[in-house]
């Protein structure tokens, strides 16, 4: 027998008790049909007023008990056959009313588990649970399960996850977090009101309907252009503060957690280890309280925020949870490109600068958003030189820095030679850096 069939003899042998989602579910996936409805009306709004118009009430109200009793049972049955169980070795989802699926996700595999509660889902106490899972496109989700259910399957997968036996897993309940830092939400909504995306997206709500109106005298031009300028404006501020409300940074065994929302919670993991990238954002309207935003770029999550806002200081301390033994280099510690590379970019290139340390390459652009983006050398990929021909002419040449999440880390404007050597000390700092790294499992000691 070939080690495939032997795994697959001993996965049929192991015990398995399938449980299934809250009953709340078959109202969430009762919506499919009527979407499909409302979908065919949307493609072409004339012909489905045309056939609503040749309907009676009397059809139509028949017409929409059907929907009903049909969206009603989809949802049931669709609850009906889906089952969910946790084996010695794998979390099983098994779905479909027609085409049958079942996900086999390996318990070491996993990386990450978040929940979420959208507002209706809060109200209804019930919650979602996504997991981030190594090699996988998207994310695997059930939902919904009960408050207390998803916890608790939540923290079981971590332990799991880590290695421990599935008795002690049980027992191990969800690790402790101790808080790092927490947001308050003035801070969060002056931060917004200092961004220079929040200010374009304003004027060019209050300057473009004037010229329309001076150029076509039209009314409806006019609003149909500068209302929906204004709500972007609105919206894009008022979105985030939404998303990023009351936003806490907890220290766990388990990793870092991030809780936050104002509609819909979400309480979320930065998987230790899985961390290619972190880069410290700060907008020219926050340098003068000393503000930053921390970005991350995490190895198959769709994680990307660790710190909305914070005082340099606190951000720094958070950094260095995520990435243990490495300090942030200061702007005085940053090597600028040298000056002929003006005649390639002008007065941007003052902006650029990199620095190398035992633990990290570190790399700086932008003039008035400044953003320095910090790679650990045992996450780099691959290390790049590239030189064009205006480049080449100058003696500049440029380093691109590949990590596993599919981001590239880029130090421009070097000098020739210092790019030669940096892209073969690179290199050799990566190799070291992957042999001397702790391996990426959970509660990893």
């Amino acid at each position: 027998m070939t080690a495939q069939g032997v795994d697959d003899a001993v996965r049929a042998r192991e015990p398995v008790g399938e449980r299934r989602l809250h009953p709340v579910t078959p109202f969430r996936r009762a919506w499919a049909p009527v979407t499909l409805l409302v979908g065919w009306a949307a493609h072409d709004p004339n012909q489905a007023q045309q056939q609503l118009t040749r309907l009676t009430t009397t059809t139509l109200l028949l017409a929409l008990a059907v929907i009903v009793l049909a969206a009603s049972l989809y949802g049931f049955l669709s609850w009906w056959f889906t089952y969910f169980s946790v084996t010695d070795s794998e979390l099983r989802i098994r779905t479909g009313l027609v085409f049958r699926r079942t996900a086999h996700i390996r318990l070491e595999r996993i990386q990450a588990v978040d929940v979420t509660q959208p507002l209706l889902a809060r109200v209804a106490g019930v919650a979602k649970l996504r997991l981030d899972v190594v090699g996988a496109d998207r994310k695997d989700e059930l939902a919904f399960l009960g408050q207390d259910e998803a916890r608790v399957l939540r923290a079981e997968l971590l332990a799991r996850a880590a290695g421990f036996a599935p008795g002690t897993a049980r027992e191990v309940g969800e690790a402790p977090a101790h808080e790092l830092l927490r947001v308050p939400p003035r801070a969060l909504a002056v931060s917004l009101a200092l961004r220079g995306a929040t200010w374009g997206a304003l004027a060019a709500a209050l300057v473009v309907p004037p010229v329309l109106w001076l150029v076509t005298h039209s009314v409806w031009t006019v609003l149909a252009t500068g209302l929906p300028l204004l709500g972007a404006a609105g919206a894009r501020s008022a979105g985030r503060f939404v998303a990023e409300y009351d936003w806490t940074v907890g220290d766990s065994p388990d990793g870092l957690r991030l809780d936050h929302g104002l509609l819909d919670r979400s309480h979320e993991t930065v998987p230790p280890g899985r961390v290619q990238t972190v880069r410290i954002v700060q907008p020219v309207l926050w340098r003068r309280r000393d503000w930053v935003r921390v970005e991350l770029d995490v190895a198959g999550s769709d994680n990307s925020v660790l710190v909305p806002v914070a005082p340099r200081a606190a951000a720094e301390a958070v950094v260095a949870r995520v990435l243990p033994g490495v300090a942030v280099p200061a702007d005085a510690a940053l090597s600028r490109p040298p000056r002929r590379a003006g005649r390639c970019l002008p007065l941007w290139w003052r902006g650029y600068g990199i620095a190398v340390t035992d633990a990290v390459f570190a790399a700086r652009h932008g003039l008035l958003r400044r953003d320095l983006a910090l790679v650990p050398h045992a996450k780099v990929q691959s290390v790049r030189l590239t030189q064009g021909p205006w480049q080449r002419l100058w003696r500049l040449a440029a380093v691109h820095v590949d990590t596993g999440a599919g981001k590239t880390v880029t130090a421009r404007l070097r000098d020739a030679q210092e790019a030669a050597d940096l892209l073969r000390g690179q290199a050799e700092r990566s190799r070291t850096g992957r042999r001397d790294a702790r391996p990426d499992r959970w509660m990893a000691s």
